[in-house]
């Protein structure tokens, strides 16, 4: 084959690889009209399977493959009535399936309209959590995924950079509030102005007070004309809600709302009624014992999730620990929530943040820790177990004796609970645990004292004063239940409490009636005479009366095994009723109260002072016999000042009081003269001292080196060597003591003499002699002498000693 025939080839090849596709156009416009066509035959009852739904194939087969063959009640009528073009109100019980009840027609609508890339926004799905918006991104994916639709998830916590450049391709477009408003207001390429559908999941979340405000903005740039689709377990009838959407007549889709419960049927419901220090042994207990399920526990505020989770982690209950609330990260409340989906025996301690539409599966029991707002909160978190037809699961209600009244809203509402007890014999309180965990943790302690603080907030921040009452709380039970030994400081209720922070009776509501009685008492009593002093006295007594017969309500106490131990005592102040006699002041009954009086300004008590002739701003100093001592700088000593002082003229000249002080200053520096040269004379005075009693000695406690050593103890050398040979060295050493001549006679002396006296007696050493003959040991061994000062100067007197010794008796 010639090199012209491979060419040919080879261009043939390039004409096949880039020729383009035929279009299937007209197939896909037959297949819409058909489907548009069977829109208005949908009759929801009749549908047994997707497939009776006039869908796409792309959308039957997406389904397929995840698993989706029969339509849940609230998926038949949603998809019928919005294919037809209707705004929809869905309410339906919790995991009924209301995700796919909207996915499916923002797929069919924006496929009828053959909506590509180029087009721009055609649907918007709002969601009011963050997880719940990656959820709903994860269904649509798997569903829609044969379809050629872009989607989008816009959420806050990602890469605000990375949206903005993408936001002009997106077709669907999944997000939360917050973060749409946010694209709205600053990214040029969105544009939703081609907005065909709009989505609202958990409806009655996303338009409560929370998100007014920014959903009022998000619909305001949303155009009027679109199809809008509401869901919800608890679905809102608000008109005003409804006229902000501009929804007139809605089609309402409730399939559930004739049925016996709203909650699901396969969901067994219970209550326990503890005291608020219980409740930490409680759900220790609880988690102990169901080591081998899956448990969702709700609290009120992140800080409780997070002090819990830490603690817990801790005490190291033998299961999978997690914790999902608003402050963490995104990446990590999103590797949480698949770590829980994924897990079957683990602890997740979450907030509110989880108890809106996600889908946990297999979720065994789920424990409201604290109570809930309302009613919709509590079908909201109990729904995330017993989801799907055959879904099975049980809900723990952990009330306070006060909270005990949200009971009877659920049973109105058709939730079937009942009331439980607990078996204390299963119940571990891990107090001691805690509290050691807290002394050695600073970071613990700190984390336990805020989730204190925000659990008190929470409450007093509830709408329903009936439920949440925070009189009623023993706050210090719950800080000790905590680890807390002392309670942190209650700040936002100092303006309500006037009493002790951190310490509310338990009949608060009856103290306040009190009051109230014996203001109008004291207001009616017009004739009265009473102070206002005794009216506070009646008021304490009253009160006071009514806490003593008041019944105290019995508690279970899982810690306290030595009642009778000395450490119930420890930092506790143990005080006696102490009587003290308050002596009775005669009340006058012309005297005005308190109130009546006015207030005394700074010159009526100005006045009052220079009346008692009081020296303000004095202070006088006394010696050790009381006497008081002058100060020489108040005495004025010139002329002038004295002039100046005993002058009585209204008023103070100022060039005067100039030339005062320069005058003045001269005696001032005088003063200070006389002050620095007694200082001076002082401290020369104590050296001089310091020299005479200590003296010059040197390390053995001898005096300096010119008056020599101590030879007191040596004996007389005129008995041992005889007198005449000292008078004779005497009279040389004053003749030339420092002459080496006579030096050198000393040493040569005749041999035979030395000999005869080293028989009788004993010969003393070189140094000795030389003393004794009177000649100065420094110009004689000046390097011995020097080399016994360095020694002895880096020893002890005592070992100093010990080394004299020692030196004398080896020579």
């Amino acid at each position: 084959m010639t090199k012209e025939g491979v060419k040919n080839n080879l261009n043939k090849k390039k004409h096949r690889l880039f020729k383009p596709k035929k279009k299937k156009s007209v197939q896909e416009d037959a297949a819409i009209q058909y489907l548009q066509a069977q829109y208005d035959k949908i009759v929801p009852v009749e549908i047994k399977s997707f497939k009776d739904l006039p869908l796409s194939q792309k959308t039957l087969k997406g389904l397929k493959e995840n698993n989706f063959f029969t339509p849940t009640d609230i998926q038949k009528l949603a998809i019928g009535y919005a294919l037809q073009g209707k705004d929809i109100l869905g309410a339906a019980k919790t995991g009924s399936g209301k995700t796919l009840a909207f996915l499916v027609p923002i797929l069919e609508i924006l496929f009828c309209k053959k909506w590509t890339r180029m087009d721009g926004v055609g649907a918007l799905v709002i969601s009011p959590t963050r997880e719940l918006a990656y959820q709903i991104y994860e269904t649509l994916r798997k569903v829609g995924h044969l379809h050629d639709f872009s989607a989008g998830l816009i959420i806050g916590g990602q890469n605000l950079k990375f949206e903005r450049k993408r936001m002009d391709q997106v077709n669907i477009l999944i997000c939360t509030p917050g973060r749409l408003l946010q694209h709205m207001d600053e990214n040029p390429l969105f544009d939703c102005s081609q907005l065909q559908i709009l989505v609202l999941d958990e409806a009655d979340r996303c338009l409560d007070l929370g998100f007014e405000a920014t959903m009022n903005a998000i619909i305001e740039n949303l155009p009027p004309k679109r199809q809008t689709l509401l869901f919800s377990a608890t679905q809102t009838k608000s008109v005003k809600d409804l006229a902000r959407l501009s929804l007139s007549f809605p089609t309402y889709v409730a399939p559930h709302e004739q049925a016996a419960t709203v909650t699901p049927e396969s969901l067994q419901q219970s209550y326990i009624v503890c005291e608020v220090d219980e409740k930490v042994g409680i759900l220790w207990s609880f988690i102990k014992n169901h080591l081998k399920q899956k448990v969702l526990v709700f609290m009120a505020t992140c800080k409780q999730v997070k002090y819990t989770y830490d603690l817990f982690c801790k005490l190291r209950p033998g299961v999978s620990l997690l914790a999902l609330y608003g402050t963490l990260h995104q990446e990590k409340r999103e590797k949480i929530y698949q770590e829980f989906c994924r897990k079957s025996n683990v602890i997740l301690f979450a907030t509110d943040l989880a108890s809106r539409g996600l889908d946990f599966p297999k979720v065994n029991w789920v424990i409201q820790y604290d109570c809930p707002e309302n009613v919709d909160t509590y079908i909201h978190r109990a729904g995330r177990t017993a989801r799907g037809v055959l879904g099975k699961g049980e809900g723990l209600l952990v009330l306070l004796p006060h909270e005990e009244k949200i009971i009877e809203d659920l049973n109105k509402n058709k939730i079937p609970i009942n009331k439980i007890s607990v078996d204390s014999s299963k119940v571990m309180s891990p107090q001691r645990k805690i509290e050691s965990l807290l002394s050695d943790n600073t970071d613990l302690k700190q984390t336990a004292q805020r989730a204190f603080v925000s659990y008190l907030k929470s409450v007093y921040l509830m709408k329903n004063k009936d439920i949440f009452n925070i009189h009623l709380i023993d706050t210090d039970a719950y800080a000790r239940s905590l680890g807390l030994i002392v309670p942190p400081r209650i700040r936002f209720l100092q303006k309500y409490n006037k009493t002790s922070i951190g310490k509310h009776e338990p009949d608060a509501t009856n103290t306040d009636d009190a009051v109230e009685k014996l203001k109008a008492k004291a207001s009616n009593d017009e004739g009265s005479d009473q102070s206002e002093s005794e009216n506070m006295n009646e008021l304490a007594r009253e009160v006071t009366k009514k806490t003593k017969t008041k019944k105290e309500i019995p508690k279970f106490d899982f810690h306290n095994d030595n009642e009778d131990s000395d450490e119930d005592g420890f930092l506790q102040v143990k005080k006696k009723n102490m009587h003290v006699d308050i002596p009775s002041v005669p009340i006058d009954g012309n005297r005005e109260s308190k109130k009546n009086t006015k207030p005394l300004t700074k010159a009526a008590v100005a006045k009052k002072i220079l009346k008692k002739k009081i020296k303000v701003n004095t202070m006088v100093k006394f010696t050790e016999d009381g006497e008081a001592i002058e100060d020489d700088k108040k005495d004025v000593k010139s002329d002038l000042a004295k002039q100046f002082v005993n002058e009585n003229v209204g008023g103070i000249d100022i060039e005067k009081a100039k030339e005062v002080l320069r005058e003045e200053d001269k005696f001032d520096k005088m003063r200070f003269r006389e002050k620095v040269k007694a200082k001076h004379k002082e401290q020369k005075r104590k050296l001089k001292n310091k020299k005479d009693n200590e003296g010059e000695k040197d390390d053995f406690g001898s005096q300096s080196e010119s008056d020599g050593p101590d030879l007191s103890w040596l004996p007389d050398p005129d008995k041992v060597y005889g007198a005449n040979d000292d008078e004779d060295d005497n009279s040389s050493h004053s003749k030339e003591p420092n002459s080496f001549e006579n030096t050198s006679e000393i040493y040569s002396s005749s041999e035979s003499d030395q000999s005869e006296r080293n028989e009788i007696y004993h010969r003393p050493t070189k140094r000795k002699l030389l003393v004794s003959k009177g000649i100065p040991q420094e110009s004689i061994i000046p390097r011995k002498v020097k080399k016994i000062e360095d020694v002895s100067a880096s020893l002890s007197v005592q070992e100093a000693e010990a080394l004299a010794m020692q030196l004398l008796q080896s020579k």
